[in-house]
């Protein structure tokens, strides 16, 4: 199999194989076959992608907002336009269920059409001098060249909340998404080259990790780094970028806790669950992933999530019935594995699941739920990024925010609770950057996202996300009479 016209990467606005010629084979992780040959590039490429975003930059930086805006748009266009045909392709790499992969391409064009317009809103402001004859404002001016690395859960959503706010404020881009998912990026760039954005202005990697990584952070020309992915590479991230002082937005991931409340409709809060739960077969950082479930509640919550969970349809993401498809690679499946076994050890109970999946082929595992868990439970401790739903219980609030906030992550969390007050006195009390309150999606275009602790710095999306993409320029004017 060799690397087609249109599975290559795209440098200074043409669409290229690795500067070395390297390639490797895009796996299918339902079935482990390989679907395309993609270039596989290393520093070199990462060079020659920088090169061509610091020549467009200038440009780019220059035209007005509503230009800039005009071209997202048009962009977010062509991508609704083609939703279905990169929804498949999306399923293939990704594995994810077809459903699932139009709903992340459907809501691209959100982004894209929110940063744009928040863009010409950015007017700077005007501030009141103590001194007669002294004029004092504020402006924002782009950042400059942006680099985004990007995880493989969500290979639309994780380049496009940071490209659409890059792109709207004025910065030109260089994505290097996940080795696994990279055709999704791909994609995404080809409609914006179609709704012709200037060449250089975006442009987009394939290669090894560590190589382009680097080739990033040592560049200068590179203001900053949006990167979503692991907390270890994170950390080396903070350390590279202190050579350039590049400004850094991480997405280090979370362990979601879930605190429901004795006054719920236990049964449909437990059905839900289980599809937020298995939404990408659990592998999303805002996953609820701890269910904080009031004692007098659990076992009947207990219950009804085992046999949603049961009734499942685990296979094909491009098969209509699949409700839940494979794990992104057979690492990851072991990993969520050892999890399972290494609490069942420690006395968890298994309600159903706990096995792999429906086939020979592919990364699949079942869906899980485990209850009886003590404290120090592996599902409990760390992030699982898979279909296992582990259940304690807690006997007053204040337990439930202790058991909450027992994490280093602090990203997404969740209360469910018909008291207004009860879900107030909750929400202000967990120590996260994002709070569901009878919702189990707290992610949209309009509102920013991010996490505290050690689940990442800085926010994507909303007004706040695009201002993550400009230096803020004060001008003193004195001698003015």
């Amino acid at each position: 199999m060799s690397v087609s016209d249109d599975e290559r990467m795209l440098i200074g606005g043409e669409w290229l194989r690795a500067r070395r010629g390297a390639s490797r084979p895009l796996v299918d992780p339902a079935t482990e076959a390989a679907v395309a040959e993609l270039p596989y590039g290393d520093a070199a490429d990462a060079q020659a992608a920088l090169d061509a975003a610091a020549a467009a930059f200038p440009a780019w930086a220059r035209k007005t907002p509503y230009e800039r805006a005009a071209l997202l748009h048009s962009a977010a266009d062509l991508i609704a336009s083609r939703v279905e045909a990169y929804a498949r392709r999306t399923t293939e790499e990704s594995g994810k269920p077809l459903s699932q992969s139009r709903g992340e391409w459907s809501n691209a064009p959100l982004y894209l059409r929110f940063a744009a317009e928040e863009a010409c809103r950015m007017g700077g402001h005007w501030i009141p001098s103590r001194t007669v004859g002294r004029r004092i404002d504020v402006s924002y001016q782009p950042l400059g060249v942006v680099a985004v690395i990007t995880a493989w859960n969500f290979p639309v959503y994780n380049v496009n909340r940071a490209v659409a706010s890059a792109l709207a404020a004025g910065c030109s881009v260089v994505v290097r998404p996940s080795e696994l998912t990279p055709r999704s990026a791909f994609d995404y760039a080809r409609a914006f080259v179609d709704a012709g954005l200037p060449p250089g202005v975006l442009n987009v990697i394939n290669g090894d990790p560590h190589e382009m990584g680097q080739a990033l952070l040592a560049d200068a020309r590179c203001r900053k780094l949006a990167f979503t992915g692991s907390v270890g590479v994170g950390k080396l991230l903070m350390d590279g970028a202190s050579r350039t002082i590049k400004r850094l937005a991480l997405e280090l991931g979370g362990n979601a806790p879930v605190i429901v409340l004795p006054d719920v409709d236990v049964g449909a809060v437990a059905r839900a669950a289980v599809s937020a739960k298995l939404r990408n077969a659990g592998q999303v950082c805002i996953a609820p992933q701890r269910f904080i479930v009031h004692a007098s509640i659990a076992a009947s919550f207990a219950a009804t999530a085992a046999d949603a969970m049961s009734r499942e349809v685990v296979g094909h993401g491009l098969a209509p019935e699949t409700t839940v498809g494979p794990l992104i690679s057979a690492p990851q499946r072991e990993r969520v594995e050892q999890l399972v076994e290494s609490s069942a050890a420690r006395g968890a109970r298994i309600l159903t699941g706990g096995t792999r999946g429906v086939a020979p082929k592919g990364y699949f595992y079942a869906p899980t739920v485990l209850d009886r868990l003590e404290p120090s439970a592996p599902v409990l401790r760390e992030e699982i990024f898979g279909p296992v739903m582990p259940i304690v219980s807690f006997e007053t609030l204040d337990d439930a925010l202790r058991m909450a906030n027992d994490t280093e992550y602090g990203l997404a969390s969740f209360v469910f609770t018909d008291s207004l007050k009860t879900a107030l006195a909750v929400s202000e009390g967990l120590e996260f950057g994002l709070v569901g309150v009878n919702d189990w999606y707290p992610v949209a275009a309009e509102a920013p996202f991010g996490g505290m602790k050690q689940s990442g710095l800085g926010r994507e999306s909303g007004r706040e996300g695009v201002y993550e993409y400009v230096e803020v320029k004060t001008r003193y004017f004195g001698g003015l009479g």
